[in-house]
């Protein structure tokens, strides 16, 4: 006896749709060109600092000369040799080091209580929030006349007290600016639990709340001690006896600015990009 088997009707094969091509414009090519331009823009007066570091100098009083007269590592060699110019870069480490480190903890203890608390548990909130906006947006000459009458009509001698009291007063708010977008999304409920476990207030904050907002709190260091070691203006009005990095080298202009000041600029420069990426790589390792 004969089976007949009829075949099973095979399924069709999908159609592969090939992806429709986008036709090629030159508007795609515009973002990164810009993009790439202000880079250029930006990055042209370092790239200047840094070559003319190793320019040869002509004359007999060494000075800043933007005519390529010949490479040379001298200025490198000779870095604490112009009259003045180290003492007052190391001013200005010591007076950037200070007001970093007392802007951080006073503007990070600011930021967590105004995230923390309420209106109706902090009175002026809205009054500290406001004040913090105006230190920011207010122009530095406008800071540095107020302060310079307030230390004049107080008697206080100008010098590296007032530029301390100056540099942390307005570093203070973009300290706290920056921690606290770093608060705004923190998980209370990390620290209610380490409450639970019986840890106090001060060891929650050390072991739970530090290290999480470590990262904003880095970011907001490192704006401080480039704003500290970069000012010029409030620094010109308050300093007196201390004369800080820009303020000399403002000074300097009037007779001729020594090519040291590109090789303080190129070390500034370079140690500020390794903090930068080291910042980065805290955050990435915190996130």
């Amino acid at each position: 006896m004969s089976v007949l088997t009829e075949s099973a009707p095979t399924a069709a094969a999908p159609t592969v749709v090939p992806p429709e091509r986008r036709p090629r414009h030159w508007g795609r090519f515009v973002l990164p060109t810009y993009s790439w331009l202000v880079i250029a823009y930006l990055v042209f007066p370092i790239a200047v600092m840094f070559v003319y570091s190793f320019n040869r100098s002509v004359g007999g009083v060494p000075q800043v000369s933007f005519s390529w007269n010949g490479f040379t590592t001298l200025w490198y060699r000779e870095w604490n040799s112009a009259p003045g110019l180290s003492a007052s870069f190391w001013l200005s480490i010591r007076l950037a080091v200070i007001a970093t480190i007392v802007s951080a903890i006073l503007g990070t203890l600011l930021a967590i209580a105004l995230v923390r608390y309420r209106p109706k548990q902090f009175h002026g909130k809205g009054v500290i929030e406001q004040i913090l906006f105006i230190n920011i947006a207010a122009p530095e000459i406008v800071m540095g006349a107020s302060l310079l009458g307030l230390f004049v009509t107080f008697n206080i001698g100008r010098g590296f007290l007032t530029l301390v009291l100056a540099h942390v007063m307005f570093c203070i708010a973009y300290v706290t600016v920056t921690v606290r977008a770093r608060l705004a999304g923190f998980d209370r409920s990390l620290e209610e639990a380490s409450y639970d476990l019986g840890a106090g207030p001060l060891t929650t904050f050390r072991r739970i709340t530090l290290p999480m907002i470590m990262p904003g709190v880095l970011a907001g260091a490192l704006m401080a001690f480039a704003l500290s070691i970069d000012d010029f203006i409030t620094s010109n009005f308050v300093s007196g006896t201390s004369t800080p990095f820009p303020v000399l080298i403002y000074a300097s202009t009037r007779v001729g600015i020594p090519p040291q000041v590109f090789v303080f600029g190129t070390v500034i420069f370079s140690v500020g990009i390794l903090l930068a990426l080291s910042s980065l790589v805290i955050g990435r390792k915190g996130t």
